[in-house]
């Protein structure tokens, strides 16, 4: 099968969404499927408002309308809401083409946060977005649930998975031997609507050790001099940063998932998070994941989660955590495309 698969979020953004995305590709590809990649990388690009570090390609529509004939999908998948995915939106409108979107960030909530606004007020835009599509993929069925909710009802399971390759208990460990016990760990970017104040704000014992970058950054590291920010690391590194941890701490209260949570556990690390979508989803309100055996905490009270997560079983983390499985992801995956129904002569197959 040729798969087009558009996203405005990609390297060197380092991020679930990303991180998903090229997984998910390099599984396709090793099984068989042309997929090509309409990405920021491939257009004139201008930095996003308040993310000078995110790349967008504004006015990118003719390009990428041109290099999408020219690829001719059987399936086309629109990952993100962005410039990009709104080009690849009417392209695909215009000729009458079906194409699968996904529910990756709410984007509804983080607009909030920077605007001071409603996030009623952004739902239209989403649902105006998403509409289109033969089918919205999302990770959990309480995100599917909260998009119903929204008006965006045609949703399919999309899950996550981890590399057991490299998210394992047993290897490498960042050195945090000089770094007072426990170390807290968060991964992830480093931006005002990852609640990332939460965590340093923690009237709690040990380190805070931070990996990631943001445009919060510096701002953090100005006012809490004491937390340890060790910025961007990725595959055989980020692990090692996992598994020195003794608990991850996940303040989050937006996103959708939360790949690290399934990393961190397959490398052994419990986690400590509010009860909101995504931990309630891999940590469960009990904290055993559906394990039955403790694997961190989930508590209105951050710190009383980290604390009940330092007692959590590690091989029980262990457990849960290689039960995420990437190929099964990628059958979700392909199970929910739809024929794009483009003939040869780049028009419409009537319906």
């Amino acid at each position: 099968m040729r798969i087009a698969i558009v996203s405005d979020a990609w390297s060197p953004q380092v991020n679930g969404v990303v991180r998903t995305l090229q997984t998910t590709i390099s599984r396709l590809q090793h099984r068989g499927h042309v997929v090509e990649t309409f990405t920021p990388d491939g257009f004139a690009t201008r930095p996003c408002p308040g993310y000078p570090e995110i790349r967008l390609a504004f006015g990118c529509g003719s390009e990428l309308g041109r290099r999408m004939a020219a690829f001719h999908p059987d399936a086309i998948h629109i990952a993100t809401e962005g410039p990009l995915g709104w080009a690849a939106r009417r392209w695909c409108r215009g000729r009458g083409a079906r194409f699968t979107t996904s529910f990756h960030t709410n984007f509804a909530d983080y607009l909030a946060m920077r605007t001071h606004l409603p996030a009623g007020l952004f739902w239209p835009f989403l649902r105006r977005f998403h509409a289109a599509a033969s089918g919205v993929m999302t990770a959990t069925a309480r995100v599917a649930g909260a998009l119903h909710d929204h008006g965006i009802a045609h949703t399919r399971r999309w899950s996550r998975g981890v590399d057991l390759s490299l998210f394992k208990p047993d290897g490498a460990q960042l050195d945090v031997a000089t770094l007072p016990r426990p170390i807290l760990l968060h991964v992830g970017r480093i931006a005002i609507e990852k609640n990332i104040e939460a965590f340093l704000a923690l009237d709690t014992p040990g380190t805070k050790l931070l990996v990631g970058d943001g445009p919060a950054r510096a701002d953090l590291e100005r006012r809490y001099p004491l937390a340890q920010f060790v910025g961007v690391k990725q595959g055989a590194a980020l692990a090692a940063a996992y598994r020195a941890a003794d608990v991850l701490v996940f303040p989050s209260r937006t996103d959708t998932f939360g790949l690290v949570m399934i990393e961190a556990l397959a490398c052994g690390t419990p986690v400590a998070a509010y009860p909101v979508p995504g931990p309630l989803d891999v940590i469960g309100l009990d904290g055993t994941g559906g394990g039955g055996e403790r694997i961190g905490a989930l508590d209105t009270d951050l710190a009383a989660a980290v604390e009940q997560a330092l007692t959590a079983d590690r091989d029980a983390c262990v457990r849960v955590g290689t039960g995420y499985c990437w190929s099964h992801c990628t059958d979700q995956f392909v199970g929910n495309l739809v024929d794009a129904g483009l003939t040869t002569d780049d028009t419409p197959v009537a319906a």
